[in-house]
């Protein structure tokens, strides 16, 4: 007599990771993708700059920071401003 066929599920397929962006839209000058973010995890802090208008801002990070949570502090930064 023959064994039964296993009824094993394939594997699941894995999902490509997208890299989030380090270059952004300026809020002053609207430029698009002229905005940079350097990050400096050894001393906590970050900064980005605008290169067309030369704008730029500076914040403090921790060890789970991303480019994007600096431009959003950026953004609210701005608008606490205005």
């Amino acid at each position: 007599m023959g064994r039964r066929k296993s009824k094993r599920k394939p594997p699941s397929k894995k999902k490509a990771i997208q890299p989030l962006d380090t270059q952004f839209n300026c809020p002053f000058c609207n430029h698009e993708k002229s905005c940079e973010v350097k990050m400096d995890k050894s001393r906590s802090t970050a900064r980005i700059t605008c290169r067309v208008c030369l704008e730029d801002f500076q914040t403090t990070i921790n060890l789970l920071s991303e480019p994007l949570d600096v431009y959003n502090d950026w953004i609210d930064a701005c608008e606490n401003a205005n």
